[in-house]
C-alpha cells in the first residue's frame, strides 16, 4: 500500500498559517487557491499522496476539509479547488491574494499509486471531482513509463462545469486518453452529451484482469461507475472511491464523516470499493 507521509506537524491539532499566493476562477462558484505556510516550514514539509485533503481554517467561521489538486512533485505549496457551498468555502471567496488563513493536514489515505503500477488505469470524474483526481493524473505523467493504458472519462453537467480545460491536450500528449462528456449540451460545445457510464460502457479493455478504475465524483455517479466497471471484467479489488464526507475533525474522533464501519477522514477518503460497496447502495446513509 502508498505510504502516508506525515502532516506539517506531529500535532495534527495545530494549525499553520498560509497565505494566498495565487487565485484562479475556475468555473461559478469554483476557484483554484494556491497556499504558501508562511510560518517558517521549508519546502520539504510539502509532501503528500494524491487523493489526500487538508483542513482550511478560517478563524471566527470554522474550518473543512478541501483535497488536495496540485502536482505531487511541486514542492512550492499546496493547490486547493474549491467550490462554494458553507460558510466556510462562502468566506473564502471573499479572500484575495496576500491573504492568509489557517490549515493542517495532510490527512486521509491516497490513492494506491504504488498498486497502480504495471497496470492500465481508468479514471473517472465528475464535476469538482476532477480537483482530487488531478493529482493522480500528475503522478501519472510524472511516471508515465511505469504505466499502461490510461483512460480518463470527465464529465460535467455542462461544458462549463469541465475543470482544468486547458491542460487536455498536456494530458493527451503523455498518452493519457481523455474523453469528455457533459449531461446538457449548451451553445458551442460539440462533443459526447449524456453520463459517464455510457462511455465506460463502450470502452474495450485489453487486460481487464490488470485494470484498475478510480472514481470521484457525487456517490450515485461513482455507484454506477463501479458496476460498469464490475461489467467490463474489473474486479471489485481494483476498483477504488473517493467519498465525501462531513469531516470536522479530521482525526477520526467526533464520528460526523462515519459510513458504516468507516470513518471517511482517516480510514479513506480514498477507499477499495468491496469496502465501501455495501453502504453505497443504503439511501440516506
Amino acid at each position: 500500500m502508498t505510504s502516508i507521509p506525515p502532516t506539517l506537524h506531529e500535532n495534527p491539532w495545530f494549525t499553520h498559517t498560509v497565505r494566498i499566493a495565487d487565485l484562479i476562477d475556475e468555473t461559478e462558484g469554483v476557484a483554484t487557491y494556491h497556499l504558501v505556510v508562511i510560518d517558517g516550514n521549508s519546502s520539504s514539509t510539502y509532501e503528500f499522496v494524491p487523493g489526500q485533503f487538508n483542513m482550511l481554517y478560517l478563524p471566527g467561521v470554522g474550518e473543512c476539509a478541501i483535497s488536495m489538486s496540485g502536482d505531487p512533485a511541486r514542492k512550492d505549496g499546496w493547490i486547493h479547488t474549491v467550490r462554494v457551498a458553507g460558510n466556510v468555502t462562502k468566506t473564502l471567496a471573499r479572500l484575495e491574494r496576500g491573504d492568509t488563513l489557517g490549515l493542517r493536514g495532510p490527512f486521509g489515505t491516497g490513492w494506491p499509486v504504488a498498486e497502480l503500477v504495471g497496470n492500465d488505469v481508468l479514471i473517472v470524474a465528475g464535476g469538482l471531482g476532477m480537483a482530487p483526481l488531478r493529482p493522480l493524473v500528475y503522478h501519472l505523467m510524472n511516471h508515465r513509463e511505469q504505466f499502461g493504458k490510461i483512460w480518463l472519462i470527465l464529465g460535467a453537467r455542462t461544458s462549463e462545469g469541465l475543470l482544468y480545460p486547458t491542460e487536455y491536450a498536456a494530458w493527451q500528449k503523455r498518452d493519457i486518453e481523455v474523453t469528455l462528456t457533459v449531461d446538457r449540451s449548451t451553445a458551442g460545445w460539440n462533443g459526447h452529451v449524456g453520463v459517464v457510464t455510457q462511455l465506460i460502457d463502450r470502452l474495450q479493455l485489453p487486460r481487464p484482469e490488470r485494470t484498475h478504475l478510480v472514481t470521484c465524483g457525487p456517490e450515485v455517479m461513482m455507484k454506477y461507475a463501479a458496476m460498469s466497471g464490475l461489467r467490463l471484467g474489473i474486479d471489485t479489488r481494483r476498483i477504488w472511491v473517493s467519498m465525501e464526507r462531513n469531516m470536522q475533525c479530521a482525526a477520526g474522533l467526533c464520528g460526523h464523516c462515519q459510513l458504516g464501519p468507516e470513518f471517511i477522514c482517516k480510514d479513506g477518503p480514498v477507499l477499495r470499493y468491496d469496502r465501501i460497496r455495501p453502504y453505497l447502495f443504503v439511501e440516506q446513509l
